[in-house]
Order: structure tokens, then C-alpha cells, then sequence
């Protein structure tokens, strides 16, 4: 599998699509946002209030959540330019990255009706900041940008994923990603895979980034030091179920499933930490770790009677729209509606029994002089 080629969340505006799929990735942006203020306004001091600001979103995606994350950047720096009684904004240059298979075009579609709310949100304030946005098509497991010339690097929900599927010894049997059933030798795979694109993006953010430049990452990961603890491998251990129905149904070849594996590391936040003291360019200002349920992948107005089986539902269209390329290139397109339809049914059979959840690693950072 070549990553790069085939890892992107479902573009345009359909019903499976990551646009009309992404409440629960919004959840945590908002849940993220006062360490996203506190490391602007550490910024903004420390810089001796900038005339000019560069930032990049790593990993940006599509859809609403895009542009959110922009119009929430340059809103923060207005109030910390206000808090500072300074009467001038800085311009702000922000880069949305993200590999070359993403949905760009919906990105571009977007951004005059960005442009407009930015500036009825902003209408009472006519010093507010003028924001100019490109897109940066590549892996952030690369140098992306000029030396010294970012100020601020965001990503949420982006660096879990690995530059490649882990080269492994041993067949991760019956697997799609890290279980408790893997082989010793695959959990090592992943784990050092993690090891070595996390360094490679520390390293390749120091370069790009300006002395005393802040960074906020959010990580999906898990509070557990086993890395096949239930919080992290449940929701792929519900599509392998699915998938491994498929194959005892001979819808599916079992070599097929065997040969199939998600990349994708959820780290702790003693992992996160260790890797960035390892490498060496940062210092780190905070790491907290948050949560959040499945059920945030659903809006709050359903009636009781509906809820459960609409949040079920609507979960497994969110994992379609992160997961459906990836299948899709591995297993063809004959079998994909029955793949999500029996997952969807797995995660709400598993959201009717207990409480699901995702745990977040956010860390903070400050780029060494």
C-alpha cells in the first residue's frame, strides 16, 4: 500500500463524505481550543507583537472543519492583539497542508464564503486581521516550507497516521491493525514506525520553524501504556469482525485480510513526550489528555427514541469517510457497501452495550532558540 497515494478522508459533499462526516474531529478542535489561545498568546508576547504571522494546519483535510480551524486562528490573534491594547493586526499567511489525494478543490470552492463570515464575524473591529490562505500539497513526514518561516504549526487528528503500513516478519493474522491476538513482532513494527515519522516530523518542523515558534498537536491516542489496550484498537477490531464475517462467508479472501493492515500508531502521552525530549528542538509547555465519545459524531437534536440507532449509524459514516479509501484500495469497490453496512451495524450494536470513546494526546510546544 502506498500511503501517500491512497490515504485521504472521502472528498466532496456526498452523503459518506468527510464534509458531512466530521462532528466528532470538530468536537475536539473546539475541546483543544484554550491551548490553541494560550500558545497564541505566548506567541504574540514573545515575538514582541509581529506585524506579520505565518502558520500551517497540518493534515487539514476538507470540508467545514477546515477553514474553522483557520477562522479560529486569526479570531484568537484579534482578541490577543485587543487583550495587548495594540491598535494595529498582524497580516496572517496560513498554509493548509495535506497529501496530494485530498479534496483541495473543496478547500478552494470554500474559501470566498470564509472570507465573507470571517468579516461579519469580525465587523465591529476594523483592525481586524487580514488572513491570506494557501494550500501546501505534500506528507508533513517532509520539509514543507522555508527555513525559520513558520511562527505557529497546528494539526489535530493527523499525526496517529503512519507514512507506511509497518514492514512486519510476521503475519498479523485475522488483523487489520494492532490486537491483543497480534504477534509480539508487529506491535514492535508499529511502535517503531511511530517512533521514527514522529522524530522525522520534529525534525522537519525545527527547520521551518522561528526561535521561540509554538506548535499544538492533537494526537488520537490512548491513556494506557499496552498499545493494544481497548481504547485505541477497538474501533478497528470492529471493522477486522466485520471483515472476517466477509471472509467465513466467502465474500472475501482470507489472504486478502491477512495481507491488510491500518497505519496507523494511537500513541500515549508518555510516548509523545518521550520523542519530543528525544529529539531535541522543543520544549514542552503542556500535554493533557481529554476524551470523547463516539456519540460526539451526532448532532444533540434527536429525540430520545432515535438516538441510539442514529448514533450508531452515524459513527459508522464517519469511520467510512476516514477509512472507505483505504479499503477500497485494498479490497475493490464490489464488496465496499457491504463492508461499512456490517461495520456500521458492529459499532452500534457496540454503542447500544457501553460507553465509546476516543482519548485525545494534545502536547504544547515551544520551538528551542
Amino acid at each position: 500500500m502506498d500511503v501517500t497515494q491512497v490515504l485521504r478522508m472521502n472528498g466532496g459533499d456526498g452523503d459518506y463524505s468527510y464534509s458531512n462526516n466530521s462532528l466528532l474531529p470538530r468536537k475536539v478542535i473546539s475541546m483543544t481550543k484554550p491551548i490553541i489561545d494560550d500558545a497564541l498568546t505566548n506567541l504574540y508576547s514573545a515575538l514582541n507583537f509581529p506585524k506579520t504571522l505565518i502558520m500551517a494546519d497540518l493534515g487539514c483535510s476538507s470540508g467545514p472543519n477546515t477553514l474553522l480551524v483557520a477562522s479560529e486562528l486569526v479570531k484568537s490573534v484579534d482578541k490577543i492583539r485587543q487583550k495587548f491594547g495594540n491598535d494595529e493586526s498582524p497580516e496572517i499567511q496560513i498554509y493548509l497542508n495535506d497529501l496530494p489525494q485530498n479534496d483541495f478543490k473543496t478547500i478552494f470552492l470554500s474559501v470566498p464564503k470564509f472570507r465573507k463570515n470571517l468579516t461579519n464575524q469580525m465587523v465591529s473591529n476594523n483592525s481586524s486581521s487580514p488572513c491570506y490562505i494557501s494550500g501546501v500539497p505534500g506528507s508533513f513526514y517532509t520539509r514543507l516550507f522555508l527555513r525559520k518561516s513558520l511562527h505557529f504549526v497546528y494539526s489535530s487528528y493527523s499525526l496517529m497516521w503512519l507514512s507506511q503500513v509497518p514492514e512486519m516478519i510476521d503475519i498479523n493474522k485475522g488483523n487489520i491493525y494492532m490486537s491483543i491476538t497480534s504477534p509480539p513482532s508487529v506491535i514492535k513494527a508499529y511502535r517503531e514506525q511511530f517512533q521514527k515519522d514522529f522524530s522525522t516530523f520534529l525534525k522537519c518542523r525545527a527547520d521551518e520553524m522561528v526561535s521561540e515558534g509554538r506548535m499544538v498537536l492533537t494526537i488520537l491516542g490512548r491513556q494506557s501504556d499496552d498499545p493494544c489496550s481497548k481504547e485505541c484498537c477497538y474501533i478497528w477490531d470492529l471493522l477486522a469482525a466485520s471483515l472476517k464475517d466477509m471472509v467465513t462467508e466467502g465474500l472475501i479472501e482470507e489472504e486478502k485480510l491477512d495481507s491488510f493492515n491500518i497505519p496507523q500508531y494511537t500513541p500515549s502521552p508518555k510516548e509523545v513526550c518521550n520523542e519530543v525530549k528525544k529529539e531535541g528542538s522543543f520544549m514542552i509547555d503542556r500535554l493533557e489528555v481529554s476524551e470523547v465519545n463516539w456519540d460526539a459524531s451526532t448532532g444533540n437534536n434527536l429525540n430520545l427514541s432515535e438516538e441510539e440507532d442514529v448514533q450508531g449509524y452515524n459513527m459508522g459514516k464517519c469511520m467510512r469517510a476516514v477509512a472507505e479509501p483505504l479499503v477500497l484500495s485494498h479490497f475493490g469497490d464490489s464488496t465496499i457497501d457491504e463492508v461499512f453496512k456490517r461495520y456500521a451495524e458492529n459499532i452500534k450494536s457496540s454503542m447500544s452495550r457501553e460507553k465509546t470513546k476516543h482519548i485525545n494526546v494534545t502536547v504544547s510546544v515551544t520551538r528551542k532558540g
